[in-house]
């Protein structure tokens, strides 16, 4: 280790923050500052706490602090905030209300939840989109607000009032399922230690080294909760770098890291400022542009690797032309001896994935989307773990609503409303009136089919408490007793995949309970799944090339990146310019993933872009112009400029672009080609100027602030109410002036 590194490592007491700047060995020294403490006799290896981010980042972290300490090291406690906290609710969540077989509800089965709830309060989801219904009960959950709290903060504000509302019986509708969210996780165990001094006091003297990794992520009830646990020894120690704090539209706040030392007096701070991953000339690009940051802690990466390779700056004509520049590049360096798993594509929004994904597809060249279509998310895993949700928890409506009927049972939606209805009244569970289904009318006629459902899970029930099954054979007993095999053979398309599915669901059983030993039982395996995310699930063995959003990427690393879409309106984002702290957390976004890279780095770039089915013409992003030029080589320009495939005319209106000789091919209608790209004609009789208001399809209402004449076209600067400022050709608008 380096002299900083050491250092990090022997300050074992007191409030410590580390400063760790991207590939700066930060999981090193976590290991070896707990092996230290531990071979020094300070403590017990129990009485550590070290909390990451990721399952993946938790299960690296153990595995490497086993393979140091081998007596003792499995019983440190390493893992998420929220598998944390869910270990500890498991434990006195009775002190709440809770059962220690509580759900936690992933987000689809929230959107359900609140759907519901809205259908009971006659809104309209149109007027008051869930995703944005949910998106205010985090908020709202990240302050630790009630929701009667929300709703005298809402005041006339009658969209608040409604969500408070929403927030009020989905809290209610979750305690009646035996259910929590994750931000309820976090919540309710700082409520816990709150309400329960005894158990915080426990905890507490547990505790005696407390460790968190990626601080700068942190939010306000994360802050909380490893500040009670803290406050009996101070012996806190954090690891972050507020250059890589890019989750604010997740809760997280970088005053958390910004003002440590204020938070907790006496606070050592050591920077951990040379990179192990990097050449200098990746790391001097991302410290130009880092550096443009006002309100930062301040280092300097630098490192002992070569000089490296300038960065390429490329210009495409058009997002097919940017993925056909990406797809040549890759095969280029796989022909050259590189493996296809060294290169990973980062974009800022999924929706850029498209054009490069069917280039990949029909170039041939294997490759994975991190953030695609989760195994965990396909329909036939999400009934089979709805069987096993509810057999752990039969009070869970959302997962028994869901497998009540599949495979059909003759129980209708109608009957279900109505069971949900009385359970609603009653405030208990959908289970425990269908038990009974035979006292209540409304249920006569479907009364003989639910009872038969809830010997059915009453059945399995008993056989997962019995002891006589491991949860590898309870699976098969669903499977079996359930017949849903041949329901995928009768009902569904694509049968024979679906039954390999559930296979593999099989297979993800048997190695959880490989690994997890006499702790490997249906609660445990559940919570796993439900916390689980994609990012835990990517293979750095596959030999396939990584496509990512630069959120998702970051932690990770790569030989060989591509950045693209680099312009201003889509990197930086149109809703961040105008707006110093969103362009800070942007430009923090290009740090993370300019780091990325270890030995090449690629930044590209597009003269026009369709995207959200407009075409708009962006100036290059402002993050490549605060890249030192002499670290720079610039291509695709000069190609662009002298290709043959097109020639600027200078006859009649001027500028106009046209297909040049040899490209007879017919392009698909409709669809720009690389290098044969011809504008529509111009709409007949439709002018724009500036002062009109215009409604467009996709942005909505705006204002044409400039009109300048191109060709025979006009590029128009237009200000949306909702979607900012927007650059658009006239001839690609699909608008109206009203």
């Amino acid at each position: 280790m380096n002299q900083m590194q050491q250092q990090a490592v022997f300050t074992t007491e007191g409030p410590l923050l580390i400063l760790a700047g991207a590939g700066s060995g930060k999981t090193t020294v976590l290991v070896n500052r707990i092996s230290y403490i531990l071979q020094s006799g300070l403590c017990k290896p129990w009485n550590i706490l070290a909390i990451t981010f990721t399952n993946k980042a938790a299960g690296e972290l153990k595995e490497r602090i086993c393979n140091t300490v081998p007596e003792g090291g499995a019983d440190i406690w390493a893992a998420t905030f929220h598998s944390t906290c869910a270990r500890i609710l498991r434990l006195y969540g009775d002190r709440l209300g809770y059962s220690s077989h509580f759900t936690v509800y992933a987000t689809d089965d929230q959107k359900r939840l609140v759907k519901d709830v809205m259908k009971q309060l006659q809104i309209d989801e149109k007027q008051l989109p869930v995703r944005s219904v949910l998106s205010e009960i985090s908020k709202a959950k990240d302050k630790m607000l009630t929701p009667q709290q929300m709703l005298k903060d809402a005041e006339y504000d009658s969209r608040k009032v409604f969500v408070a509302k929403i927030y009020e019986i989905y809290q209610t509708r979750l305690k009646t399922a035996d259910a929590m969210d994750f931000d309820d996780l976090l919540c309710k165990a700082v409520e816990l230690f709150e309400q329960e001094p005894e158990v915080l006091g426990y905890y507490q003297n547990k505790f005696k080294y407390i460790m968190v990794d990626e601080y700068q992520d942190t939010n306000k009830v994360q802050y909380r909760f490893v500040s009670m646990l803290a406050k009996k020894y101070g012996n806190i120690c954090v690891v972050g770098d507020d250059d890589q704090s890019i989750y604010k539209f997740r809760g997280a706040t970088i005053e958390n890291i910004l003002s440590f030392e204020n938070t907790f007096s006496g606070a050592k701070v050591i920077r951990l400022e040379q990179n192990y991953r990097s050449t200098q000339n990746i790391l001097n690009a991302a410290n130009g542009v880092i550096s443009n940051n006002t309100i930062r802690k301040g280092k300097t990466l630098w490192t002992d690797n070569p000089k490296g390779d300038k960065i390429v700056i490329h210009t495409c004509d058009s997002e097919r032309d940017e993925a056909d520049f990406i797809a040549k590049t890759i095969m280029d360096g796989v022909a050259d001896g590189r493996k296809y798993s060294d290169y990973a594509i980062l974009y800022r929004t999924n929706a850029q994935s498209n054009a490069i994904e069917q280039l990949l597809s029909r170039s041939g060249i294997p490759h994975r989307i991190i953030g695609g279509h989760r195994f965990y998310d396909r329909e036939e895993i999400r009934d089979m773990v709805a069987y096993l949700q509810v057999i752990n928890n039969p009070h869970d409506d959302i997962r028994l609503s869901r497998i009540i009927n599949v495979p059909k049972r003759s129980i209708g939606a109608r009957t279900v409303a109505v069971a949900a209805e009385i359970a609603a009244g009653l405030g208990e569970s959908i289970y425990s009136v269908i038990k009974d289904a035979d006292a209540y009318p409304q249920l006569s006629r479907a009364a003989s089919k639910l009872k038969e459902f809830v010997r059915l899970i009453d059945g399995l029930i008993e056989a997962e408490s019995s002891g006589d099954y491991s949860l590898a054979e309870l699976y098969n007993l669903i499977i079996e007793h359930t017949g849903y095999e041949n329901y995928l053979r009768t009902e569904k398309e694509n049968a024979d995949v679906r039954i390999e599915n559930i296979e593999e669901l099989s297979s993800n059983i048997i190695k959880f309970e490989e690994d997890y030993g006499d702790e490997a039982d249906l609660s445990n395996f559940l919570e796993e799944i439900s916390l689980m995310t994609d990012i835990d699930n990517y293979d750095a063995e596959a030999d396939t090339c990584v496509m990512m959003t630069l959120h998702s990427a970051k932690g990770l690393e790569f030989p060989v990146v591509f950045i693209t879409g680099m312009e201003d309106g889509l990197f930086p984002s149109n809703a961040s310019i105008g707006n110093p702290e969103e362009i800070n957390e942007e430009r923090r976004l290009a740090y993370v993933g300019i780091t990325r890279a270890k030995e090449k780095l690629y930044l590209t770039k597009t003269k026009y872009r369709m995207l959200f089915g407009s075409t708009t013409y962006n100036k290059e992003s402002r993050f490549l112009g605060e890249i030192p030029s002499g670290l720079v080589e610039r291509t695709g320009e000069e190609r662009l400029r002298t290709s043959s495939a097109y020639s600027y005319s200078s006859a009649g209106a001027g500028g106009k672009i046209s297909v040049g000789a040899g490209k007879s091919a017919k392009p698909m209608a409709g669809v720009p080609r690389a290098g044969a790209y011809q504008p529509p004609a111009a709409k007949s009789g439709v002018t724009y100027k500036v002062g009109d208001v215009v409604l467009h399809k996709l942005f909505g209402k705006g204002m044409i602030m400039t009109a300048e004449k191109m060709g025979n076209d006009t590029l128009l600067e237009i200000a949306f109410d909702k979607a900012g400022t927007k650059k658009l050709m006239a001839n690609f608008c699909k608008m109206e002036k009203i």
